[in-house]
């Protein structure tokens, strides 16, 4: 299976196991004291990205789908810098975003599955780009549990944006 560029870099690229809802060599964020970087997602089908962290900075791009996964990867007062998966950075502010946990497939097509398990049933196909709530990982698992539309199930992590590789997520 190949990956791209922004799949290797998450996941592939060195990165040891990071601490508990945290990306790898996560510092705390001055104004949230929250581990930076972190995933998030956007808030509404709208979201401007800026320049800047302000109002006053140009908007540099327009995400328009609610829960997409983002990573939070700096941060000054109200403002959050983060990466969307298809690598676009910029500034939102920090009301534009929630804390609930979101994934997107970034496979041509994954498995959602009844266990954590590759030979476990499965119960939906999802196509690349198909993106739902992220439930939980565990740390030291290959897989996290999924629900998107009205299915739950298992989503090999190799198979998706929207958590780092160790990371537990509950």
């Amino acid at each position: 299976m190949k990956l791209g560029p922004l799949v290797c870099l998450l996941l592939l690229c060195g990165w040891t196991a990071a601490p508990v809802g945290a990306g790898p060599g996560a510092t705390l964020g001055s104004a949230s004291k929250l581990p930076i970087p972190r995933f998030a997602a956007l808030r509404t089908d709208q979201v401007n990205f800026r320049a800047g962290p302000g109002f006053q900075y140009p908007v540099v791009w327009i995400y328009q789908r609610e829960g997409l996964p983002v990573e939070i990867i700096g941060e000054f007062d109200v403002w959050r810098q983060v990466r969307a998966p298809d690598g676009g950075v910029g500034w939102v502010h920090e009301a534009t975003i929630r804390g609930r946990r979101s994934f997107i497939v970034t496979t041509q097509r994954a498995d959602l599955r009844a266990n954590p398990d590759s030979n476990a049933r499965t119960v939906a196909f999802l196509d690349f780009g198909v993106s739902g709530t992220l439930i939980s990982c565990d740390g030291n698992s290959d897989w996290c549990k999924a629900s998107t539309g009205n299915v739950n199930g298992y989503l090999a992590r190799e198979d998706f944006w929207g958590a780092f590789l160790g990371e537990i997520v509950k």
